[in-house]
């Protein structure tokens, strides 16, 4: 466990050992029923208190997305509720996301009570009073970790040069299409003054208004796609449109490239996030990136030629074709005027043009005997993109013998499992 969160976790609440030893026996069926009680849980919350929607992501709602993460995020605190430090990478991840929705103590008990009655509902007879007050012992022991956590998120990110609390208003100074469904915003702070730092890789949240929406539903998290230190913060948005029947568009995303203007003002938060570069090592880094994937990707990018211009790096990004293809010629740019840094593209499905030109290195998906024919496996490796491919890259780097402390990934939404 870092040593910052150490005081942390010394102060949480313990669980007394009756409770304890229900809860532990109860686990085996929360976890047979995680997903049916916390898609109740969901129901129940929105619907008492529907000043939350704009919390929570309706598209991963609608497709199931969020109850199986809360389910596994539930069940993984109860397991380790003895010893909650580790699973620290869990909950630090967790309490970035909270701290970037400006999540608020007193809202842990909301949570607290639509969780008991959830699974009141889904267990029936099988949720006594004793196996529910247990229970309710245990998210007071989970929910003061999280506190106590955010609690120091907070007061760092505020007392940081150029932090704040909350959402803070940024004008939209530049508004630039990257490709036929990417759009990047560049940010500067409204009041002009200075703006936090942040790591690369790492996000902020945007918080807009959507006429016509009686709850706003209007907080979502982008990856900051460019270095720090450039006096703008740039999001790079993907407009989301319906992929298939019970998918509905991204509202936000939507909104977004439809209707925000250059001279707009957007709230946004402090930067956030546990995903990030390490920049005190000096080995390769491998970039591997698929569809909006890349804006952490060109963030981490930027930075390693602006502050490690010695440092071997190898971008990969893998898209369907050009017409998708944001900011290739940055990259191409990027990798000409540097002699460090190699980059490689990948289209699934090349267009003719795409073809005639020969502007890409592989057709088709990424393999490992593909990687292991252009990157060199004493790298660091950081990949971002849509679920499928990031799970054949994770398979492809344990396969090769990468070890798991040179495995670095993000998620964009609710987040998921490589290794099913």
């Amino acid at each position: 466990m870092d040593d910052s969160w150490k005081e942390v976790f010394n102060t949480v609440k313990t669980l007394e050992p009756a409770k304890l030893a229900i809860v532990k026996a109860t686990l085996p069926t929360v976890l047979e029923h995680g997903e049916e009680i916390t898609k109740r849980f969901y129901q129940r919350l929105l619907g008492n208190h529907p000043e939350l929607k704009d919390l929570f992501n309706q598209t991963h709602q609608k497709i199931g997305h969020q109850p199986k993460a809360l389910a596994n995020a539930v069940y993984a605190a109860a397991a380790n509720i003895e010893n909650l430090s580790a699973i620290m990478p869990a909950l630090e991840h967790i309490g970035y996301k909270h701290k970037s929705l400006n999540i608020k103590p007193e809202q842990y008990p909301i949570v607290g009570e639509n969780l008991l009655q959830a699974i009141k509902e889904i267990l029936g007879s099988a949720a006594t009073e004793e196996v529910l007050d247990a229970w309710a012992a245990a998210y007071e022991v989970i929910a003061d970790a999280f506190i106590r956590m955010e609690d120091k998120m907070y007061k760092t990110t505020e007392s940081a040069p150029g932090g704040w609390a909350g959402f803070r208003d940024f004008v939209v100074d530049k508004k630039v299409p990257e490709s036929s469904i990417i759009t990047s915003f560049y940010l500067k702070p409204a009041d002009g003054k200075a703006i936090a730092s942040y790591l690369p890789g790492q996000y902020t949240t945007v918080n807009v208004e959507i006429e016509g929406e009686e709850y706003r539903h209007n907080l979502r998290q982008y990856s900051l796609s460019d270095r720090p230190g450039t006096g703008y913060y740039r999001i790079s948005v993907k407009r989301e449109d319906p992929r298939e029947e019970g998918y509905p568009p991204g509202v936000v995303s939507t909104f977004l490239h439809k209707h925000v203007k250059e001279g707009d003002i957007i709230p946004i938060s402090a930067p956030s996030g546990d995903f990030y570069l390490d920049m005190d090592k000096q080995i390769p880094v491998a970039l591997i990136s698929a569809g909006v994937g890349l804006t952490p990707m060109l963030s981490m990018l930027n930075t390693l030629v602006a502050e490690q211009p010695d440092r071997k790096v190898y971008y990969t990004h893998a898209a369907i074709n050009s017409s998708v293809h944001a900011m290739n010629d940055h990259v191409k740019q990027v990798a000409k005027n540097h002699s460090n840094v190699k980059s490689f593209v990948i289209y699934q499905s090349p267009t003719e043009a795409d073809k005639a030109a020969q502007n890409y290195d592989k057709e088709g998906f990424i393999t490992l005997e593909w990687m292991q024919s252009v990157l060199p496996k004493e790298a660091d490796f950081y990949f971002c993109g849509p679920v499928p491919f990031m799970k054949e890259v994770n398979k492809a780097l344990k396969k090769w013998g990468v070890p798991v402390e040179r495995i670095h990934y993000e998620f964009f939404g609710t987040g998921g499992d490589l290794e099913d």
